[in-house]
């Protein structure tokens, strides 16, 4: 598997860890921090899950990113570019544990993904699959530049969930990024 990293002024991104999955365990464990991700998940279901993303990077070449706080080292969730089958776009997305939120964590960590995913990935645009409740969400993509494209429809076993598609081009993040970092 790749050993990619990114550094910002206070987080390290980088390919998840075994180290990684106990906050990731109580992240799926926490009702309202899942409320929009699928739901919560007790230990074992979310062991499998957690298990997605370094098997997407070992597959596909990418995945979402392991947030650390760099200062004390504490995984803070998880950012970054995400493309299932059936997926309706280039997706960057986000889900940080708990006592992460309201930090500018979320904001800084996709920025950073938003720019390595077009340096690295070759996409033309990023979208952001959001539920139309999820009013944090819909604040963090519109502070990155997005715009809301309208609902979106997701594939099994989502595809009875709302959402929303918001997203931009390259060329608008290049015009976007400086504001929302």
């Amino acid at each position: 598997m790749q050993d990619i990293s990114i550094e910002t002024g206070r987080l390290l991104l980088r390919v998840p860890q075994l180290a990684d999955f106990d906050r990731y365990a109580e992240l799926l464990g926490d009702e309202e921090a899942c409320r929009y991700i699928g739901g919560h998940q007790p230990r074992a279901a979310a062991w499998r899950k957690f298990l997605q993303m370094p098997g997407a990077w070992a597959v596909q070449g990418f995945a979402m990113f392991s947030v650390i706080e760099r200062g004390s080292g504490l995984w803070l969730g998880q950012v970054g570019p995400w493309r299932p089958d059936g997926w309706p776009g280039n997706e960057v997305g986000w889900s940080l544990h708990p006592d992460a939120w309201g930090k500018g964590y979320a904001r800084e960590a996709a920025a950073a993904a938003i720019d390595w995913a077009f340096a690295n990935l070759g996409w033309d645009e990023v979208i952001h699959c959001i539920d139309p409740a999820n009013l944090p969400s819909q604040r963090l993509a519109a502070r990155l530049g997005s715009r809301n494209r309208g609902p979106g429809r997701m594939p099994a076993p989502y595809e009875n969930a709302a959402v929303d598609i918001w997203g931009q081009t390259r060329d608008e993040w290049t015009i976007n990024r400086e504001t929302s970092r």
